[in-house]
């Protein structure tokens, strides 16, 4: 299950060993065809890993913070620190081999 962000528990959501914020809009097309993606994504591996989605037009403070200029952005955290970024559209296939390398670098 996604975790919905808000300015106020955004730090506490992403101080965990490995979560991963979709940053999004719903007027976002590509975001409405991830939106299904995350959450089989999330099912899969939410033993593993945090699953936290954010709207950007809630605030603009937080994707600037992560130089999010483009959605669907998702950014991955370890312990608090951003680490990576990538955007755009990504299947269900892609993402889970990208979530399979990162628990395996996580895992060393």
């Amino acid at each position: 299950m996604m975790i919905e962000a808000t300015v106020d528990n955004f730090d506490q959501l992403t101080a965990g060993k490995l979560t991963v914020v979709d940053f999004w809009a719903p007027w976002c097309g590509p975001c409405k065809m991830m939106a299904p993606v995350m959450e089989e994504m999330a099912q899969k591996y939410g033993e593993r890993i945090q699953f936290v989605k954010f709207n950007v037009d809630d605030n603009k403070e937080i994707p600037q913070r992560y130089k999010v200029m483009s959605i669907p952005s998702l950014v991955l955290f370890r312990d608090g620190q951003a680490k990576e970024k990538v955007t755009g559209f990504y299947n269900a296939a892609q993402l889970s081999h990208y979530f399979e390398r990162k628990l395996g670098e996580n895992e060393q």
